[in-house]
C-alpha cells in the first residue's frame, strides 16, 4: 500500500497529510530520508524533487520493493534501510503463529532482494535483519519477532548515519583549502537515511571552513544530480555549479579541478567500482588529468565474495529514462535504447577510498580485505 503526503518538516515525523513544500522553501540541513512511523514506512519520494518535497508512506513489502524498483527511494544505503523497514512490515503483518511469522519474513527478505541487483547494500540489510531474526529462533510469539526484527531495522538506520559522519570526518584531509570538487549522482541525505557519504566529505569540509566548491554533474538520464544534489546543497549553503556531464574533462584541461569524489553501489575485493552510469568516464579523465579521483565507501558496500567488477550484474533500466525528459520526449519515437544504470570503474583509477574506518589506498585486494577482516568492529 501507497499513500502520499507532503510537509514542511527537517525531519521525517509522524505528521498530519496534505501539507504541501515547495522546492525552493526552508532549511533541511538535517533531515532523515526515511522513518518508520506508527505501522508505516514514511520516505521522500524523490522523483518529485527539486518541485515539491513529497513523502510517501509504504503499508507492506510489496510496495517497499516498488518503491525501490521505481526509485521512490534511491541510493544505495537508502534502499537498504528501506529494505530493513520493509522487514519490520512482513513480520507486523505475518501469521501470529511464530514459526510462520519467521518463514513469512524470509519471504519477503527474498522479494526485497530482487527489487535492484547492483547496489549490494540491498542484500547486506536484509541478510542482517533475517539473521538477527533467527539467532532467537524458535521464537515464542510474532509480538518478540517484530520487536526484534524492528531493533536491528533501527539499528542499521542509526549506524548508516554515525557511518556517513565517520566519512566525512576521515575525509576531510583529502580536501584542501578552496577546493573545486566534482561530484557525480547524489550521495547526500536522500541517497542515504541521513548526511551522505561523498555529499558528506563535502558537507564536512563545508562546515569546517574549507571553502570548498562543487562542480554538480548532472547525472543522466535521471538527473540525480541536477535534480538532487543541487537541491541538498543549496539548503546547505555550499557553493556549487551545475554542469553537464560532458564538460568534467574539459573543465579538468583547463585547470578548474582540484578532485573527483563520488560514491558507490558496491565495491569488489580487487577494489573495482560500480556506481552511477557516467562513472567510470568521469574516472577516466580525472586519470588522465592527474586529477585525484575519491570513492566514498561505507563497508557495507564492499563485498569481498566479488572478485571483480567483471562478476557484477548491471541493472538495465527502463528506456523511457533515456527518450524523455520528464514527460517531455526527446528522441524520435521508435529509438532503440541501452540504458545501463551504473558501470565499473576498474581500481587502477581509484586514487582512495574513504571509509568509516579511515581512508584505504591500493593495493586494493589486500588493504580491503585488511579493513574488513583484521579491524575491529566499530
Amino acid at each position: 500500500m501507497i499513500a502520499r503526503a507532503r510537509t514542511h518538516g527537517k525531519a521525517l515525523r509522524a505528521r498530519p497529510t496534505g501539507v504541501t513544500m515547495q522546492g525552493g522553501g526552508g532549511c533541511v540541513a538535517d533531515f532523515r530520508s526515511l522513518a518508520f512511523a506508527g505501522d508505516r514506512l514514511r520516505v521522500i519520494d524523490q522523483r518529485a524533487l527539486p518541485a515539491t518535497l513529497t513523502y510517501v508512506e509504504l503499508g507492506d513489502v510489496a510496495a517497499v520493493a516498488e518503491a525501490i524498483r521505481t526509485m521512490v527511494v534511491r541510493g544505495a544505503p537508502a534502499i537498504g534501510a528501506a529494505a530493513a523497514y520493509g522487514l519490520v512490515l512482513a513480520a507486523r503483518q505475518a501469521d501470529d503463529d511464530p514459526a510462520a511469522a519467521l518463514a513469512g519474513v524470509e519471504a519477503a527478505a527474498r522479494t526485497l532482494r530482487a527489487a535492484r541487483p547492483t547496489a549490494v547494500n540491498l542484500a547486506w540489510a536484509v541478510d542482517r535483519v533475517v539473521a538477527a531474526a533467527r539467532r532467537r529462533a524458535p521464537w515464542r510469539s510474532r509480538a518478540a519477532l517484530v520487536e526484534a526484527v524492528h531493533a536491528e531495522a533501527d539499528a542499521i538506520a542509526d549506524d548508516d548515519i554515525a557511518v556517513n559522519r565517520a566519512i566525512g570526518r576521515h575525509g576531510l584531509d583529502l580536501v584542501p583549502h578552496g577546493a573545486r570538487i566534482v561530484h557525480h549522482c547524489n550521495t547526500g541525505s536522500l541517497a542515504t537515511v541521513d548526511y551522505g557519504t561523498a555529499l558528506g566529505v563535502i558537507r564536512a569540509a563545508h562546515e569546517a571552513g574549507r571553502a570548498v566548491h562543487v562542480l554538480v554533474d548532472e547525472t543522466r538520464p535521471r538527473l540525480q544530480g541536477a535534480r538532487l544534489t543541487t537541491w541538498e546543497l543549496g539548503r546547505l549553503g555550499v557553493p556549487h555549479t551545475l554542469i553537464v556531464d560532458g564538460a568534467a574533462a574539459h573543465l579538468m584541461r583547463t585547470g578548474g579541478v582540484d578532485l573527483c569524489l563520488v560514491g558507490c553501489d558496491r565495491v569488489a575485493r580487487n577494489g573495482d567500482v560500480a556506481n552511477k552510469i557516467g562513472t567510470y568516464a568521469l574516472a577516466l579523465a580525472a586519470a588522465a588529468h592527474g586529477v585525484p579521483f575519491y570513492v566514498a565507501a561505507p563497508l557495507s558496500t564492499i563485498d569481498l565474495s566479488t572478485p571483480s567488477g567483471d562478476a557484477i550484474e548491471i541493472e538495465e533500466r527502463d528506456p523511457d529514462e533515456v527518450l524523455r525528459v520528464g514527460q517531455t520526449g526527446i528522441a524520435p519515437e521508435g529509438t532503440r535504447v541501452l540504458n545501463p544504470a551504473f558501470d565499473v570503474t576498474p581500481a587502477r583509477y581509484v586514487t582512495a577510498f574513504i571509509t568509516e574506518r579511515g581512508v584505504v589506498r591500493p593495493p586494493y585486494p589486500e588493504s580491503l580485505a585488511h579493513l574488513l577482516g583484521a579491524m575491529p568492529a566499530r
